[in-house]
Order: structure tokens, then sequence, then C-alpha cells
């Protein structure tokens, strides 16, 4: 049992494991890739932390080389961003496993090298870098590779060797040199491609900098100490190129770190750090005190973490909003009246809680600001705090060496007594030596008198041997003692005067030695006694400067002691603060909760009421259709006519308003957001009088079929109506059966249009190419507009209104030259249709035979010039100040759709193998992508613009929300007054009395024109063709409906 414990336990962890290294790898797969996004923070965190559990990158490296690099130079740029993350932020263990793929980098920036790509130069001195960092933290294994290791630790890291120091900082340099490279060269092309930070293009770019940041604050600090450590031993002339090299990089770090700072991409990303204003002067050593390390801030935003990926598709460029609560609202108000006063009552509420909103939101920005200031504050005291510990390290230093040089003195101290001891000594000796020179020389004199005394014996007797004469035996044996006696002396006489000669000769040079050595000795005693005095003196003064560095020392630990206490202080002000905060935060949260349960029960009460409005709007919506079936039955109907061509126009309408109300339904179901059937009604009704009068004109057996299709039509509608009316039934509720009925009227229709048209063939041939012309040369003319408008724009304007009006005025011009591509594409398409299916007709023949053809390419034709110059109208607008940006999406819509419209003209009667077609789609597809290009750079300046504009936001004296109530308040009457004058109008034509109006009854007895049908609105003022490069004025459609009825075409 125990081991069937243990291994399903083991199974838990194998299976945790393998989905952890599955999220890995899918994070991998979604951060590096060749979209030119940059790579998001939380699949570069997984990562990292996937490197942290497996205590290496073994897994990242497997799967980094199945990238295909060569192929994707965007792929090894964020495969270069990733890279450089995990070796910052992963486990240390990365730096191993990156120096065993060390060639295949050196081999991703020679490939990228020879090959002419602005992100290929990038990838190649990203890799480059890479190759430096990875060399540099392999041989300096103590310094991370987060650059993070303390000053103790630095020069731990340098040691003692001043060749190690000085070989250190050249590869600091180096490796400096790299980072600046990479960022100088990012930044020029941002700026040669005009690219605005706020594009995934330039982010994508920018993304990577953030390192290069995190990484030259830390080189700049290493190099400042580097190179005073220098300076304190070697000369200053040999140093030369070290300051002049610092001072190159320092000025490019400045000025990198500024041109950063301005941008708004990093600005909620990281806090860049201040350079002092000059380099440091390594000359003079007291200014490394004034040296401050740069501290670099990242903000801890976490990203909301979705429960899948699937929303990391990027958004796309066009958005196509659903009717909004607070519109549908507004219409429900235009149409019951009775309503108004509880609406109000809901639009009041709403402008609160959006003001409570505003309100919480600046409270919390003003939190976040003052706790920012005190995030900045704190760095600073701790910088001040770093700056005296390392003062104090300098001052026990110091102290450390004159303790150092004191134990020098003090033994030189010993050394001079030991000396003097010496002498002292080498004095007695030479004065025992002369005592004994005293005594020999008393000795040689006292032999020299015995000798002399002998003598004077010797001549006493010689005189006494005359004198007495004894005998001769006598006398010679007296001679012979006495000469036997003389021999004798003068041998012992003569040995002891060599004796004495040696011993005086050998006593001379011991004292002549001795003198020497008392000379000598008394020439060391007096510089003895002369460095005494130096060294006495030196002692003085040092004892003096250690007392004073003493007391510094003692000055500097109480104003240390007071700064903590004043941190300590200035903390528990901050926790205060803190609390505070929280406090008044939490109370905010409360009202924020309480608001929120206010605005729930509201929106419940909204759709309520919203539910209850929508079966109001269904009535109305009955009795118009039920109005419309009784005009099948109405005797004064019969003479009322129509064209098939206008029952056709309404028939589509009305099928185009069933998908409306199909697309609506569903968001009801979905969201309880209201529906557009009031337009469904309309076109409905409108459909089944216009059927019922064309069936008027219609051969038998086509009437009977309209009016009795025209009827099944009216009675699904009721049907389906009060299936919406009911919540039982809402659900089930289907329009398909209106819209196959409808669809059978369509094609009722389409049978009784007419087979032939009088179409004159000299107009309709010439026609085509007079609008193809004129579109070409309405194209020319705006993009001469445009570059006009772009020498003005750089006249009158500077900043960030000249950026985004020269890009989107470039995004205009690339679009007009993709339109002029697709004309020309789509006249050799028509030349190639018409040569090829034409035979023996002639060109125009061919035309007037395909007349619907043929009029359908000059309807595209002329919308796609009216699109140009619209677009050029509104580019100036724009520019000047006085459109919208929303005006020139519009435009880029408009051509998109009008371009659309003649590829599929030109595609109906082309050969599909045709390489002009190709050409043509070719086209249509780069027309696209260029009014893709306009509606996301006029969305980003549009933005760019607000986000600029919103500083000022404090200073008006009137919110913009509430600016924004009052326009809608002010358009919301304008629409009631002008509905008002649209309905009077309506029964004025119907023939409505206004004294019956007056009176309550709606329902008209007589028809004023016999002939018409009855109810119709105002015709537009426009309805033919307009001229070229001008559109129809129109006037736009309601969001919910409209309540006029298209005219009919009398016969």
């Amino acid at each position: 049992m125990e081991l069937m414990f243990v291994w399903v336990e083991n199974q838990d962890v194998q299976a945790l494991t393998t989905s952890l290294c599955f999220f890995q790898l899918s994070s991998i797969s979604k951060a590096i890739n060749s979209t030119e996004i940059p790579v998001k923070e939380k699949h570069a965190r997984r990562i990292i932390l996937g490197t942290h559990r497996e205590k290496g990158a073994f897994t990242f490296w497997s799967y980094a080389l199945g990238f295909t690099f060569p192929n994707s130079s965007i792929l090894c740029w964020k495969f270069c961003h990733v890279l450089h993350k995990i070796l910052r932020d992963g486990h240390r263990n990365v730096l191993q496993d990156c120096m065993r793929h060390y060639s295949s980098l050196v081999e991703i920036g020679e490939i990228w090298g020879n090959l002419h790509d602005r992100y290929g130069q990038l990838v190649t001195l990203y890799s480059k870098l890479l190759c430096i960092k990875l060399k540099f933290h392999a041989k300096h294994a103590d310094i991370p590779a987060n650059l993070e290791i303390s000053d103790e630790g630095l020069e731990r890291a340098a040691g003692t060797d001043i060749n190690n120091v000085f070989q250190l900082s050249v590869e600091v340099f180096d490796y400096m040199d790299a980072e600046l490279r990479l960022a100088e060269t990012v930044l020029r092309q941002l700026n040669s491609s005009l690219a605005m930070t706020t594009l995934t293009s330039s982010q994508c770019r920018l993304a990577p900098l953030i390192q290069v940041i995190q990484d030259c604050s830390h080189l700049y600090h290493f190099a400042v100490k580097l190179l005073f450590k220098l300076h304190a031993c070697l000369p200053a002339d040999t140093l030369q190129g070290h300051r002049d090299r610092f001072h190159d990089q320092f000025h490019k770090l400045k000025n990198f770190f500024n041109r950063a700072r301005e941008m708004i991409f990093f600005k909620r990303l990281i806090q860049i750090p201040k350079l002092p204003e000059s380099p440091p002067n390594f000359l003079h050593a007291a200014s490394l005190a004034k040296h401050v390390k740069p501290v670099v801030v990242i903000p801890n935003e976490d990203e909301p973490e979705m429960q899948d990926d699937d929303d990391d598709e990027p958004e796309p460029l066009i958005e196509v909003d659903s009717f909004t609560t607070s519109s549908v609202q507004a219409h429900f108000v235009e149409c019951d009246s009775f309503l108004s006063g509880r609406d109000l009552q809901i639009e009041t509420l709403k402008r609160e809680l959006e003001l409570l909103r505003a309100e919480l939101e600046r409270v919390k920005g003003e939190a976040q600001r003052y706790i920012t200031q005190l995030k900045s504050q704190i760095n600073s005291l701790e910088a001040e705090l770093e700056e005296q510990r390392a003062q104090k390290q300098r001052a026990l230093v110091e102290n450390e060496q004159l303790r150092m040089e004191l134990e020098a003195t003090r033994r030189r101290n010993t050394e001079h007594e030991s000396l003097q001891t010496t002498f002292i000594e080498a004095e007695k000796r030479a004065q025992a030596t002369e005592q004994r020179y005293n005594k020999l020389k008393e000795k040689h004199t006292e032999l020299v008198a015995s000798h002399a005394e002998l003598l004077r014996k010797s001549a006493d007797t010689v005189k006494m041997l005359s004198v007495t004469q004894q005998t001769q035996e006598e006398v010679e044996r007296t001679k012979q003692q006495l000469t036997f006696e003389m021999d004798r002396v003068k041998q012992e006489a003569d040995m002891k005067m060599e004796e004495q000669r040696f011993e005086v000769e050998r006593v001379k040079r011991e004292l002549e030695e001795k003198m020497a050595e008392v000379t000598r000795i008394k020439a060391t005693l007096q510089s003895s006694e002369k460095t005494s005095e130096h060294m006495n003196s030196s002692m003085t003064a040092l004892q003096a400067e250690k007392e004073r560095l003493m007391r510094s020392v003692s000055e500097k630990e109480a104003e240390l002691s007071s700064l903590r206490q004043t941190a300590q202080l200035q903390q528990s002000s901050l926790q205060q603060e803190r609390d505070k905060t929280s406090r008044e935060l939490g109370e905010l949260q409360g009202k924020l909760k309480e608001k929120t349960s206010q605005e729930e029960m509201m929106k419940q009460k909204l759709l309520e009421e919203q539910f209850a409005l929508l079966q109001g709007t269904i009535t109305e919506a009955e009795t118009i259709i039920q109005d419309a079936i009784a005009k099948l039955d109405d005797p004064l109907h019969i003479r009322c006519t129509s064209s098939p061509d206008y029952l056709i126009s309404r028939a589509e309408a009305a099928l185009g308003s069933i998908d409306k109300v199909k697309r609506g339904h569903a968001d009801y179901l979905r969201n309880m957001s209201g529906e557009s059937l009031t337009q469904f009604s309309h076109l409905t009704a409108d459909t089944i009088v216009n059927g019922s009068a064309t069936a008027h004109m219609a051969p038998t057996d086509h009437a009977d079929k309209l009016t009795e299709n025209c009827r099944s039509c009216g009675t699904q509608s009721l049907l389906f109506l009060r299936e919406m009316k009911s919540k039982a039934t809402l659900q089930k509720a289907d329009p398909a059966t209106i819209r196959i009925i409808i669809q059978k009227i369509l094609h009722l229709g389409q049978e009784l249009r007419p087979k032939g048209l009088d179409v004159r063939q000299e107009e309709l041939g010439d026609l085509v190419d007079k609008e193809m012309a004129a579109t070409s040369a309405a194209i020319e003319e705006a993009v001469r507009r445009i570059d006009e408008m772009m020498n003005q724009a750089r006249k009158d304007t500077t900043g960030v209104k000249l950026e985004v009006n020269e890009r989107i005025l470039f995004s205009c011009t690339d679009l007009m030259k993709a339109i002029r591509m697709l004309v020309i594409a789509s006249t050799d398409l028509q030349k190639e249709i018409v040569e090829g299916g034409r035979g023996a007709a002639t060109i125009r023949e061919f035309y007037a035979k395909n007349s619907r053809w043929t009029e359908g390419l000059i309807s595209a034709a002329k919308a796609v010039g009216w699109g140009a110059t619209e677009m050029v109208e509104s580019a100036d607008k724009v520019v000047l100040h006085t459109g919208k940006y929303e005006e020139l999406i519009v435009c880029s819509h408009e051509i998109a759709a009008s371009t659309a419209q003649l590829v599929a003209a030109s595609k109906v009667k082309a050969d599909r193998h045709s390489k002009k077609l190709t050409k043509l789609q070719q086209a249509s597809r780069q027309v696209n992508e260029m009014a893709a290009n306009v509606v996301a750079s006029t969305k980003t300046g549009q933005e760019h613009l607000e986000d600029k504009d919103s500083i000022s936001f404090h200073s008006l004296f009137l919110p913009s929300p509430q600016v924004k109530v009052l326009e809608l308040e002010s358009m919301l009457d304008n629409e009631r007054l002008r509905l008002g004058e649209l309905r009077k109008k309506h029964y004025e034509i119907a023939g409505v009395p206004l004294d019956q109006l007056a009176e309550g009854n709606g329902e008209t007895t007589s028809l004023v024109n016999p002939v018409t049908m009855s109810p119709k609105p105002l015709k537009p003022s426009l309805v033919k063709k307009p001229p070229l490069a001008q559109k129809p004025n129109i006037p736009p459609k309601n969001q919910f409906g409209y309540s006029l009825f298209k005219e009919n075409k009398s016969h």
C-alpha cells in the first residue's frame, strides 16, 4: 500500500513537471516568433521561472535550436531579447548553458551581418553584445549577469593587482561600447523611418533597450569606481586614454538616457536616472565622494493574467462596435415620452457614477504619485546612506594606513635605539682597547729601560775586566760566561722586542679599525639623530592628523546616526501615510462596492424597462405590418403602381434588415442589448406595399404569386413579432421563414424586370474610358494636394503634432499610390476582357451588349474617384484641426469598399487563370493594407494627441465628461425636433390635415395624389449618380431604424 502511495505521488509530480514544461515551451513559442510585436512580459516571466525550476536553460536551448533563424530577422531579434532577459533574471546556471551554444550565437550574428536588412543590422549588434556579455561574466564569475554587485564585491573581483584592475576597466569599456552601439542604432532607425513609439513595430525595437538601460547604469558605476582606483595607484599621464574613452561614453550615455526619458514607451515601464552635468574629475580624489550611483527603478505593474492564452492574437485594426445601451435608451425615449422622467433619473445617476469613478481614479493617481515620490525619497536617502558608508569606509581605510605608518615609525625608532646601544658598546670596546694599548706601551718602556741598564752593566763589566785583569782563565771564563749571558740576554731582548713590535703593530691596526668604526658610528649616530628628530616631528604631525581624523570619524558617525534616526522617522511617517492611504482606499472601495451594487440594481431595472420598451416597439412594428397588409385589400391602393427595380431594391433592403434583426436578437439574448426592429418593420411593410403595387402592372400569374407572397410575408412577420413579444418564446424566434418569402418576392421582381434597356452605344462605350481617365486624374490631383499639405504642415506645426500629421499624410500618399496601381490593373484587365469577349463586334457594341456590367464599372470608378477626393478633403481638415479623425477613417473604409466593388465588377467576366486578374487582386490587397495603415495611423495619432492633451485635464473648469454630456443632450434635443418635423411632414404627405392631428386622429380617409402610394416621406434631394469625384448628400441612417419610405417610381 505504501509503495502504491509513493507511486501515485511520483506520478502526480511527474504530471505537474510535464505541465509546467508544456507551459514553458508554449511561452517560448509565443514570445519568439516572426510577428513584429514586443515580447509580452508574462511569456518572458514564465521562461525565467522555468530556468529557476530546472536550474538551467536546457529546455530553452533545446527548443530554440529548432528555430529557422536565417529565415526571419524579427525572429532572431526577439530571440536575442529573450536570451538577454533570462541571462539577467534567470538561474545562475543559465550562463554555463549559454556558453555551450556560444558558436550558434556567433553564427546568427555573422549570417545577418552579411545581409542588408534593418532588423538584420540590429541582430548583428545584439549578438555581438550577448557574446561580449557571456565572455565577460564567464571570465569574472564573481560579477553576476545582472551586474548587481556591491562595492565590496567589485573590490574583491578587481583584486589588489593593479594590472588586473587595468584589464578589468578595459573590458568594462568594451562592454559599455557594445551596449551604447546597439541603443544608438535602434534610435537612429526609428528617427529615419519617422516611426511613432506607440506602434507595435516601434515597440518591438525599443523593448530590449530596457535591459540595455539597466546594464549601462551598473557599467557606468563600475567604470567610475575602477578609474578612481587606477588614478590612486598610477600616474595621470598613463591613464589619459582611459579618461578620454570614459568622457566619450559619458556623453553618449547621457544623450541616450535623455532621449529615452522623453519617449512615451519608457515612461510607464522604467524610471531612468539622471546623470550629472559633467563627468567626474578623476585627478581629484575627493570627487569620488560626490559620485552618486545611478539607480534604475522598474515600477511594479502586474499584467492581467488570462485563463488561457488565446488573447495573444493582435487585435483587428477596424473595430465595429455594437449598439450601446445609452443609444438604445435615447431611441426609446424618442419613441415613448411617458418614460422621460425615469430616463432622466437614470442619466443623472449615471453621470453621478461617472463623476465618482473619475474622482476615484484621481485619488488613486494621486496616491500612486505620492507613493512614487516617497519611493524616490527613500532611494535618495539610501543613496546618501550608501555615500556616508563609503565615506566611513574610506576614513577607516585612511586610519588603517596611518596606523601602519605609525607601526613603521615605531619600528624605525626601535632600530634607532638598538643602533645607539651598539654605538655605546663599540665606544666601550674602544676605551678597553686604548687601556690595553697604554699597558703595552708601559711594558715596552720598562723593557727599553731594562735593556739600557743591561747595556750599562755590560760596559761596567768590560771596564772591570780591563782593570783587574785577573787571571787569564778567570777572565776567559768570566768572559765566556758574560758573552754567553750577553747572547742569551740579547736573544731574549730581541725576542721580546719582536713580540712587542708585533703586538704594537696589531694593536695599531685594531686601533685604526676601531677609530674608523667609531667615526662611522658617529656619522651614523648623527644621521640617526637627524632622522629621529624628523621622525619625531612626523610622529607629532601624524598624531595630530590621527586625532583630527578620529574626531572627523566620530563626527561622521554622529551624523550617520542622526541620518539613520531621520530615515527611521521618515520611514515611520511613510508607514503612517501608507496606512492612512490604505484606510482611505478601503473606504473608497466600500463606497465603490455600494455604487456597484446600486448600479447593478439600476441595470436590472433598466433591463426590465428595456424589455417593456421592446414590447412597445414590437407593438408599433406590428401596427406598421398590419397597415401594410391592410393595403393589399384596400381598393384605393389598386391605382398605385411600382417598378420591379424599385421592388428589388426594397426587397434587398428588407433582407439586409433581417440580418440586422437576427444579429440584434442574438446580442439581446447574450447581453440584453437593444434590437433594430423599427427598420425591419418599415422595410418589410415597404416591400409588401411595393410588391402589391408592382402586381397591379404584372401578368396574372406573376401578380397572383406576388400578392400571395406579400400576404405570407406580412403573416409570418406578425407571427415573428408575437414570438419576440413574449419572454417564453423570445429565444425560439427566428426570421428565416420571412427571409425565404422575401427572397421569393425578390426573384419574382427580377423576372418582371424589362429584358432590354435603351442605351446609346456611343455614350456607354465612351463613358467607361472617360470615367477611368477621370478617376486617374482625381488620384493624381489627390497626391499633389497631399504633398502640398505635407509641406504646409512642416511649416506650421512642430513636435508631436508634426509627427502625427506626417504619419497620417504618408499613409494617405501610400494609399493613393496603391489605388493608382489598382486603376491601372483594372484598366488592363478590362481591355483583356473586351478583346477576348467582343469577337467580331466593336468595343462600343460589347459595352452596349453588357450594359449592366458596364454600368457597374462606371459606378465603381466614380466611387473610387470620389473616395480619393473626399480623403484629401478630410486629411486637409484633420491637419488644419477643423475636422475629425473619424471622417478620415470613414473615407478609408469607403475607398476600401469602392475598390472592392471595382475588383468585383472587373472579376465577373475575367478568366480565372488570367495573370492580369492576379495582378488586380494583388493590387486590391495592397489597397486594403494601405487603408488599414491609414486607419491605424489615424487612431494612433488621435490617441497620442489625446494623451498629450490629457495633461491639462485638471486645469479645465468643466470636466470633459460633463462637456460630453451637455453635447449629447444638445444633440438629443435637436434630433427630437428633427423627428417631430419629419413626422409632421410624413402626415402632411399622407394627406392628414393638421386639425385632425390636433384631435388625435392619425388615419387618412383620402389620398391627395391617387397616382402614388400612401404614406411616403420626402425623397432625398439627390438621387441621380453624382458627378466625378463627388458623393450624393444623403442624410445618415438612424442606428435603430428610420421612418422614411422611399418614393415609388410611378409609371
